[in-house]
């Protein structure tokens, strides 16, 4: 009886030890699955900031337009956002990269209020190019920064113009004129492509969906941009210009006190109602004659100029 009271006891034991030693493998695991869970989150953050930081040197006053590139260490993901609340809004990054397979998960963005990126939502690849080109509405408003990734190339078979110049100067390897192929993503100022541009209206249909744009630099951030992103970035430009408007108010004071009367004031009022009222990219085509007219007066300046 004794002994088979101890052949028991000992059978618990080791039971005992292999749950115990099952467990403590267990929040070994977890641990360590936790920790690089942990550090890809940090790695993944620290990558968006740095790419905010690379863009940079893309930000000039000159008004041609400036092209480079980067590469990650790990396919990856990048995702654009947009938030337009607040005086600026902020432009907003993050990443996602390809461990084990798997892509990584985070809630955590990389903002910035004085960067405009325009892009699809998800930009996926291990290259990216961007590009750059200043935005004027009357003034130097901002640098608008344009992103894609290397897996997708763009072919403008139609580009004429100072647009065909430019797209020749950048010399971007996935922003084609000429030896398109089928797979390739074709933006046409006339005719039925995957981008629609037409220039006369200011517009872009892409995906059954319309964008309005002033500008050239406009024009680039529609055809590169998901809608959503591009009027988001809109809106937020618009605020911009309604704060640049205000400091070239007080400017126009200030050199009216010292003999410098551009008449202009009224019409930069009137330009801070019409951006903050913007509500969609249709709205931007309103803009326009008043942005003219600054332009006109300033110019007619001389010496008092504004901007």
């Amino acid at each position: 009886m004794d002994t088979k009271k101890g052949a028991l006891q000992i059978s618990f034991g080791w039971l005992f030890a292999i749950i115990v030693g099952m467990f403590i493998i267990f929040l070994a695991i977890y641990g360590v699955i936790k920790l690089m869970n942990t550090e890809q989150t940090t790695l993944d953050v620290k990558t968006g900031k740095q790419i905010g930081v690379l863009l940079n040197p893309l930000e000039t006053s000159f008004e041609s337009a400036k092209t480079s590139s980067f590469t990650l260490p790990a396919e990856s993901r990048i995702y654009n956002g947009c938030n337009d609340e607040g005086n600026f809004g902020k432009q907003l990054i993050s990443i996602s990269q390809k461990s084990f397979n798997k892509w990584t998960e985070t809630n955590l963005n990389a903002s910035f209020t004085n960067k405009y990126i325009f892009s699809k939502r998800i930009v996926e690849g291990k290259k990216f190019y961007i590009f750059s080109k200043p935005f004027d509405f009357p003034f130097k408003v901002s640098d608008l920064i344009y992103m894609t990734s290397s897996e997708e190339v763009y072919c403008f078979p139609d580009a004429w113009g100072d647009i065909e110049e430019e797209l020749s100067n950048l010399n971007q390897e996935n922003l084609l004129l000429e030896n398109c192929t089928e797979e390739m993503i074709y933006v046409c100022f006339g005719g039925n492509c995957d981008i629609n541009v037409n220039y006369q209206d200011g517009t872009v249909e892409k995906d059954g969906e319309i964008m309005y744009f002033s500008s050239d630099a406009l024009m680039y951030a529609a055809i590169f941009s998901d809608v959503a992103v591009y009027e988001c970035q809109l809106k937020r430009l618009m605020k911009r210009v309604g704060e640049l408007s205000l400091l070239y108010g007080d400017k126009s004071i200030l050199i009216g006190n010292a003999g410098c009367d551009l008449e202009i004031k009224t019409d930069l009022a009137e330009l801070i109602v019409l951006a903050g009222n913007l509500d969609e990219s249709q709205d931007i085509l309103g803009l326009t004659t008043n942005v003219e007219n600054l332009n006109e007066k300033n110019d007619a300046g001389g010496d008092c100029k504004l901007w």
